[in-house]
């Protein structure tokens, strides 16, 4: 039997978090993929009615708090912190009250760190055992976006820790310039694909279905959450772009870490467990899949600064390669850190491990 809890997510509904610095188009995008048939039993989290502009899609007010739109989709305004909100929505649906909904999008103000959000999906236990994280989507601005990374640290943490990366309002972005922000989002955040956004215009289905656990696709898409094979080999020469100290994304650095050989737990737990409380700041993102002594199929672990939520053991490996791999996305925190640590884990079995810092 397994040490840890199996794969639950057919029984939590998928939440998405979509943010982005301030003009960088969130409104517009939610906007448009409201207005997609399949989007018709969402239900969208904000934080003020007036501020998100979906004013046109408003059709019955349910009270100060909720309000169901043209497409079907539930609208609720945030009351308290997030976690009542979240909860309060789904007690209301479960009593009919409000439209059902199976998934749900929360989408962040401009200034907004995204982390305490991911960190209460990940493991909040009042929430969590409903909910399951499904994608963050950051929205960056194809003609003020290089000065806002290089000006402002929300907007460069945004890009560094999303599933997503949109760029929007390329019509009015020069190419040349389009082409060095979307290179300088590839070199902050290499396992996200950059995505190409106007007017919103974005099919729901290469926004969603992000996370590591997804019920209604046919193939497990782990690997394509953890995308490990898109970091740069070890010692590839592409450290040079985190030495400009005038951009506040030199503080970012990547790496994944992986081992050919299964490692004992124990030894991993107490590894995380050490980073979390000497680096937790640190650690924007971690992501990973780990192949254990004792397991008969992958563990998936994943985490933001010093919240992690429980491994989950899935029931089959998504594919032939059954090396463990883990992500780090570290901010003022050199790789070699987190590096010599999995080294140590992995002492016994020299031909087992490498890392590839970006």
């Amino acid at each position: 039997m397994s040490l840890f809890d199996p794969d639950r997510s057919a029984e939590r509904l998928p939440v998405s978090v979509i943010t982005g610095f301030l003009g960088s188009g969130k409104t517009t995008l939610l906007n448009a993929l409201l207005r997609h048939p399949e989007m018709g039993d969402s239900a969208v989290v904000i934080n003020e009615f007036g501020e998100i502009g979906l004013d046109h899609l408003l059709v019955e007010p349910i009270d100060g708090e909720m309000v169901v739109m043209q497409s079907g989709c539930l609208c609720c305004t945030i009351r308290g912190d997030l976690q009542d909100t979240l909860r309060r929505m789904l007690a209301r649906r479960d009593r009919g009250e409000v439209p059902a909904f199976r998934r749900i999008l929360i989408e962040t103000t401009g200034l907004a760190d995204p982390a305490p959000i991911i960190q209460t999906l990940l493991n909040n236990p009042l929430i969590s055992h409903f909910l399951r994280l499904d994608a963050v989507v950051t929205t960056v601005d194809g003609v003020l976006g290089m000065g806002q990374l290089d000006e402002h640290v929300e907007a460069q943490k945004q890009a560094a820790i999303a599933d997503r990366l949109l760029m929007t309002k390329l019509d009015l972005a020069a190419a040349d310039a389009a082409s060095a922000l979307r290179a300088r989002l590839a070199r902050l955040n290499p396992g996200a694909p950059v995505l190409a956004c106007r007017q919103g215009d974005v099919p729901p289905a290469c926004l969603f279905g992000a996370g590591p656990f997804d019920p209604e696709r046919k193939t497990a898409p782990v690997r394509q959450w953890l995308r490990a094979d898109a970091y740069p080999e070890p010692h590839a020469g592409h450290d040079h772009h985190h030495h400009d100290v005038n951009r506040h994304d030199s503080r970012i650095r990547s790496i994944a870490l992986i081992s050919a050989a299964p490692l004992e737990w124990n030894e991993v737990s107490r590894w995380l467990a050490a980073l979390r409380a000497e680096h937790g700041a640190s650690l924007l993102r971690v992501k990973g899949i780990l192949d254990l002594r004792g397991e008969a199929g992958p563990v998936v672990v994943h985490g933001v600064h010093h919240v992690f939520h429980p491994p989950v053991a899935l029931s089959a490996w998504p594919d032939e390669d059954r090396r463990s791999r883990l992500v780090f996305i570290l901010r003022d925190l050199a790789p070699s850190a987190v590096e010599a640590g999995w080294r140590e884990i992995s002492r016994s079995r020299p031909s087992a491990d490498s890392s590839s810092p970006a």
